[in-house]
């Protein structure tokens, strides 16, 4: 039985609880709260003809309290417990005052990590991390472990907490919003890459780095920490941990560690060099994957055999959305790369392939610098479709690095999303590739990066 759970089971019973956003997250926790006697009031940003018709029966079936709209937050006061959804900052000024006369501000996934009888491994970072945790768990099913997936991905667990056991295994893909103030760490922590993102919602860079931090600080001497070598900010987080860290490089020949050198994944143990996995044998493409792959092998290693680890590495397809095949079309092949919300998330998609590149991107402005993308474009792309808001600002950036280089390309920019597709049709030649890779978010167009690339999708597959 877990201990900690039934007491804060019955610290919940007759409790003011503030459920803050109507999310994924937060909805399997109405039922679990209503079941525990919790006195409930519900809070989202969305006005009431916005919230789904079946999320409204089961407040008015609990009989739960709820504020709606641009000011729904001016209700929260007198709460024992409010549960924060990732897009409501604890920053806000409602919540710390709350937090400062007494409220506890969590949420599903702090108190599922304060709570979890298991091991729990939480890999977090600007790039790569849902592939790398999706290959985690693969490698913890293929090794017999009872797993649950949860954060970005997966299933809210936090309702799952009373079935799982001591020797059940947790994967959970952590974002900067879920990290923010968090007080617990995962037990086995791993860190891609920290690049600038989400600018438009963070206070600064400073307050994005600090966040992702906190999926270590929290660790004592038996944690494990897998953080990328290449990665300045990464690479310097080892002064900071508390327990055993573990470096993966793609770039250099680390003494301890695991390395991609020559096509060919290694372990690193005091200069000896073992090894794992040929690149030519793992379906995910580019050096951005076999880097995903190296982390995945670092976090497992401690408790899973490595023939192990190569059998569900060589198993893995890779996920939806990240580089994603859709078909090949007159000798053209498209590729679905929705993902690719950031400018360094679509320069790791440009350097995996060899083929010359039809690029479109575009999308809802973060406030990204496009500069740095300029170069591998001017570099890799035959020709350039933009669309959205921020098609400007990667133009610019483009322009000006073409009349440096005194070099010319192709540039189109669409109005409308089906022309998107209508222009890489006409220019794309047998042998290139066509790249649907946006370095920008989706919110302009779409509600996320999911339904924008299932929308391209469905445009490449009816041409």
């Amino acid at each position: 039985m877990n201990e900690k759970l039934q007491e804060f089971n019955t610290y919940l019973r007759n409790r003011k609880v503030a459920v803050i956003g109507l999310g994924v997250s937060n909805i399997p926790l109405l039922d679990y709260l209503y079941n525990l006697s919790a006195k409930v009031t519900v809070f989202d940003d969305r006005n009431i003809e916005q919230i789904p018709k079946e999320i409204m029966d089961k407040i008015t079936k609990y009989t739960f309290e709820f504020s709606f709209g641009e000011n729904n937050l001016s209700k929260l006061v007198g709460f024992d417990i409010i549960f924060r959804s990732p897009s409501c900052m604890p920053t806000k000024k409602e919540l710390v005052a709350e937090q400062q006369r007494g409220a506890i501000v969590t949420s599903e996934i702090e108190m599922l990590m304060t709570m979890a009888p298991c091991k729990v491994i939480g890999i977090t970072g600007s790039d790569g991390k849902t592939t790398t945790t999706s290959l985690i768990y693969e490698i913890v099913k293929t090794a017999g472990y009872n797993a649950y997936l949860g954060g970005n991905i997966g299933y809210p667990l936090f309702t799952k907490l009373a079935e799982m056991q001591e020797d059940d295994i947790i994967v959970l893909e952590l974002s900067s919003f879920q990290l923010m103030n968090m007080t617990v760490s995962p037990d086995i922590s791993v860190i891609t890459n920290v690049s600038p993102n989400h600018l438009n919602i963070h206070k600064d860079y400073e307050e994005y780095i600090e966040a992702k931090k906190n999926i270590f600080k929290n660790q004592n001497e038996n944690g494990i920490l897998v953080l990328n070598y290449d990665n300045d900010i990464t690479r310097e987080c080892r002064k900071e941990a508390n327990g055993k860290v573990i470096y993966f490089s793609s770039k250099e020949k680390l003494e301890n560690g695991i390395i991609v050198d020559n096509d060919v994944i290694k372990e690193c143990e005091d200069r000896l060099r073992k090894h794992i996995i040929n690149t030519k044998d793992i379906h995910l493409r580019g050096m951005h994957n076999y880097e995903n792959v190296s982390a995945a092998i670092a976090a497992t290693k401690s408790f899973v055999d490595m023939d192990t680890i190569i059998t569900a590495i060589k198993n893995f397809k890779g996920v939806a959305h990240r580089i994603e095949f859709i078909r090949e079309l007159d000798g053209v092949k498209w590729y679905n790369d929705s993902i690719g919300t950031s400018p360094t998330r679509t320069m790791a998609g440009l350097h995996s392939f060899d083929e010359d590149i039809i690029l479109i991107a575009g999308g809802y402005d973060k406030h990204l610098d496009y500069e740095p993308l300029a170069k591998p474009i001017v570099e890799k792309v035959k020709a350039l479709i933009l669309i959205g808001q921020t098609s400007e600002k990667i133009y610019e950036a483009v322009s000006k690095e073409l009349e440096a280089q005194g070099k010319e390309l192709d540039i189109y920019q669409c109005n409308e999303f089906p022309q998107i597709v209508e222009v890489a049709r006409k220019v794309a030649k047998p042998g290139q590739v066509v790249l649907f890779s946006p370095a920008s978010a989706s919110f302009d167009l779409f509600k996320n990066f999911e339904e924008r690339g299932n929308t391209f999708k469905k445009l490449v597959n009816e041409l």
